[in-house]
């Protein structure tokens, strides 16, 4: 997937290996239909597919954030169905191996709140507004939030947050760890550009492995996340990229990342000289 595309309310940029996929409805506040939750789902599940993109910005256009699921069409579809494909784009994102940031500005509520969370980083201008308004709309929690409020708040705050409904500033959310940077609207669009581009020249199997161990280690014991680390770390090993840090560091520059698998291919291996007793 490369250029621009813009399809059912979705609008995807690709710009070297920053891909920045836009909630492009701001007639509805960026609320999401039935298309626009299908054609998420698609891009996200394209983009893990997708060795060019190296990180991904997620934003809403024409100011809001999104403000959740659009309900404002009748819709006849079962309900257990709708949920599928909140739950398919949940996934996806979380899924993904490459680092993401959440852009907001405006509202960003109920499942347009929880796919900010669902981000590895946000970063929000002073004026966005948050709120899990479920509650107030007789439902309850969707697209991951009863799984990703408590582990970023605790369970006593993300009770507050989710049975009362209220509507927090970004100040508060940075302070409660639910946005990680307050940046003024004027300068937020450089901003995020910048950390993107940090991420995305940064080693992207390092970067992948970091993400998953952190994204399970709230559930696993010490012992389960020491063996994880390992794993992980052979992994790394395995890519030129350290090697290219240690390189680099030795040489005051800059290293060049790329992932590459350092290991050389079968029948690529050097011979080895065998003697008639069998030994080297």
């Amino acid at each position: 997937m490369t250029g621009r595309i813009d399809a059912a309310g979705i609008l995807i940029e690709d710009a070297a290996g920053v891909r920045t996929v836009t909630l492009n409805r701001p007639h509805r506040k960026n609320a999401l239909d039935w298309p626009a939750w299908c054609t998420l789902r698609d891009v996200l599940e394209g983009t893990a597919r997708d060795g060019d993109a190296r990180a991904l910005v997620l934003t809403g256009a024409g100011g809001p954030f999104c403000s959740g699921a659009d309900i404002s069409t009748p819709d006849s579809r079962h309900p257990a169905d709708k949920m599928r494909i909140l739950a398919d784009v949940a996934m996806a994102l979380h899924d993904l191996q490459i680092p993401t940031i959440a852009k907001v500005s405006g509202v960003a509520v109920g499942a347009g709140w929880n796919l900010a969370l669902g981000c590895d980083l946000v970063a929000a201008t002073p004026d966005a507004r948050f709120s899990q308004i479920f509650a107030r709309r007789g439902l309850s929690m969707d697209l991951g939030g009863s799984w990703l409020l408590p582990r970023i708040v605790g369970l006593q705050q993300a009770k507050r947050l989710a049975l009362l409904a209220e509507m927090i500033d970004a100040a508060e959310a940075r302070d409660l760890g639910l946005v990680t940077w307050v940046v003024d609207a004027d300068e937020i669009d450089a901003f995020v550009a910048r950390q993107a581009r940090r991420l995305a020249d940064g080693p992207p199997v390092a970067l992948a492995q970091i993400k998953t161990l952190l994204n399970e280690g709230a559930d696993r014991s010490l012992r389960d996340a020491l063996a994880g680390e390992s794993r992980a770390q052979v992994v790394n090993f395995g890519t030129t990229d350290a090697a290219a840090a240690y390189a680099a560091f030795a040489d005051r520059t800059e290293p060049v990342f790329t992932g590459r698998w350092a290991i050389p291919a079968p029948g690529t291996m050097p011979r080895t000289e065998i003697g008639e007793n069998g030994n080297a």
